[in-house]
């Protein structure tokens, strides 16, 4: 978490931010951040670039630079990226400062310090092994269908996997099971053609979703693990059917949402509907 659709809410609010910024400074305050290069050089190589394109693969965000270089960003759990005010309090966890020529901040947080940031040339370094994006032509119930075949895994743990799909997470997966009414312990490699068509269908229904609710932010104002660029919370949350909602009544039958641990994830699903 950031997962697809808050990660998609990112670069979509940040591209008429930053598009034709440049960077006039820059500080890191915890070196492990930045994964390529050292955060040394980081700083040397990001003060004078001029953000120039913007995209996302998977749960990666592609700020792309006039020079040719790409600042790939991977929030992981806790990681926020920010825009503020040159003059704003810095909040606690603040590890990059990138200061910007109309004279605001972009500011990466981190409470749990699991984010990345790299500085590279080829983003394939980076991205190369990630599975096809839910939401292009190129993920296909048939491709789905090969991927699962034969597979022992949970259908769950499978959905986490990068390499089948890419931006999936925890609550993308948890809400698309419940809406192909598939239970998350299936085994992969035992659902047969019709459940993955739907299944396929789920996912990319839920993502959609998730995306036009500009994503799900959990927890108390101020703790939330996650916000847009300017602070605003997602909307999604509103709508889960299941995901932390144990204990309470399906939306589809009235029976109550269970919770079980699996790939030791929480996982939450309607034992009536998700048999």
């Amino acid at each position: 978490m950031p997962e697809l659709p808050e990660v998609e809410t990112y670069v979509r609010d940040l591209t008429p931010i930053l598009s034709g910024r440049r960077v006039v400074g820059a500080r890191v305050a915890w070196p492990r951040t930045i994964a390529w290069p050292d955060a040394e050089m980081f700083v040397a190589q990001i003060v004078g670039q001029q953000f120039a394109q913007f995209g996302r693969r998977g749960k990666y965000m592609l700020l792309g630079l006039a020079s040719g270089l790409t600042m790939v960003v991977h929030l992981r759990m806790t990681g926020h990226l920010l825009v503020a005010p040159a003059d704003a309090v810095a909040a606690p966890h603040t590890h990059v400062v990138m200061e910007l020529d109309d004279g605001r901040h972009l500011i990466y947080q981190d409470s749990r310090k699991f984010g990345r940031i790299w500085l590279v040339t080829n983003t394939a370094s980076v991205l190369a092994k990630l599975g096809p994006e839910p939401l292009d032509d190129a993920f296909s119930a048939q491709g789905l269908a090969a991927s699962l075949r034969g597979r022992t895994a949970s259908i769950k743990a499978l959905l986490l996997d990068q390499h089948i799909v890419a931006g999936v997470g925890n609550i993308y997966a948890d809400e698309s099971l419940f809406r192909a009414r598939i239970h998350p312990a299936r085994p992969g490699g035992s659902l047969n053609e019709a459940e993955i068509a739907t299944l396929h269908s789920a996912i990319r229904d839920v993502l959609s979703e998730g995306i036009a609710n500009a994503g799900s932010s959990l927890g108390a104002s101020g703790l939330q693990n996650y916000s847009r660029p300017g602070g605003a919370p997602g909307g999604f949350q509103e709508k889960f059917n299941v995901f932390r909602r144990t204990g309470q009544p399906c939306p589809r039958c009235g029976a109550m949402i269970e919770r079980i641990v699996l790939a030791q994830r929480s996982t939450h699903f309607c034992p009536m509907c998700q048999r």
